[in-house]
């Protein structure tokens, strides 16, 4: 059926919804069917989703979760830090012992969430394999 800009209706992908794959992701989920496991192991994705059946194994994370943890984590230490500065008169070594642990412990805890959100942002926007079937062979040109 022709629309109007000459799509074809029938041959459009579905929708995947940006904000639901990346807060499934966030919470280690399955960015499409939010039940499965999103990783098998601390930052190891999982070969396949147990419910759904979503393939993992070809998402291109990289370094893009590192990246934006330490982001997010510099700006919370450093604001902490100033803030602590500014009200209480501590030595170097408190702050040292203050900040070193809350950057290590925030920086683990923020890096799986993080991760699943960047596979979760790759999935809604069918990049890196997750774009599959018939749709994938029409933006490679067709039958090869």
């Amino acid at each position: 059926m022709k629309v109007y800009g000459g799509e074809d209706k029938a041959q459009k992908p579905a929708e995947r919804s940006l904000w639901t794959a990346m807060k499934n992701g966030f919470f280690c989920r399955c960015p499409r069917c939010g039940q499965g496991r999103l990783f098998s192991s601390f930052l190891k994705t999982a070969p396949a989703c147990e419910v759904c059946g979503q393939e993992f194994h070809h998402h291109r994370a990289d370094d893009l979760p590192a990246y934006l943890v330490i982001f997010l984590v510099g700006h919370i230490v450093v604001a902490g830090f100033m803030g602590a500065e500014q009200a209480f008169s501590l030595s170097m070594w408190a702050h040292l012992a203050i900040w070193l642990p809350i950057t290590l412990v925030l920086s683990l805890a923020l890096l799986n969430p993080v991760k699943g959100a960047v596979v979760g942002l790759q999935w809604a926007l069918r990049m890196h394999g997750f774009d599959t079937g018939k749709e994938a062979l029409e933006k490679r040109g067709g039958d090869h």
